[in-house]
């Protein structure tokens, strides 16, 4: 008598692989989830660097700081897609923050001062919380 020799995989085989995947999608999932939140927060730095560099433009312009609404208008600053901000103008400077809801550990918004009332050492230090 001949043997037939069946080829393929097993059933425990199979099940090896598929718990073996499950493990390994366990492990990799929540690091991606934080790197997305990391590039988030480059976007928020990144955008709040812009807008420092926007409200300097409209103060040479303008000799007056300015609302991020007012520095939009004249110019072409906008915020990344996700992130919000707000500008609170002075007579010597201003207070800048944005954020973005959407990250979901650690950081999510950042803040600058520059010019006056900006507590000594921090002129102009992106600060993030």
């Amino acid at each position: 008598m001949k043997v037939q020799q069946r080829s393929g995989f097993t059933l425990i085989e199979l099940l090896i692989v598929v718990v073996i995947i499950g493990i390994l999608a366990t492990i990799a999932i929540p690091k991606f989830a934080s790197t997305k939140d990391k590039a988030k927060m480059a976007s928020v730095r990144s955008d709040l660097r812009n807008l420092m560099t926007a409200e300097e433009a409209y103060f040479a312009d303008n000799s007056t700081y300015a609302t991020l609404a007012a520095v939009q208008a004249v110019s072409n600053f906008t915020l990344s897609s996700g992130n919000s901000g707000t500008v609170i103008p002075g007579v010597s400077g201003f207070t800048a923050t944005v954020s973005n809801s959407a990250i979901s550990t650690g950081l999510t918004q950042c803040s600058v001062t520059w010019g006056g009332g900006a507590p000594a050492g921090v002129d102009g230090v992106i600060v993030c919380s």
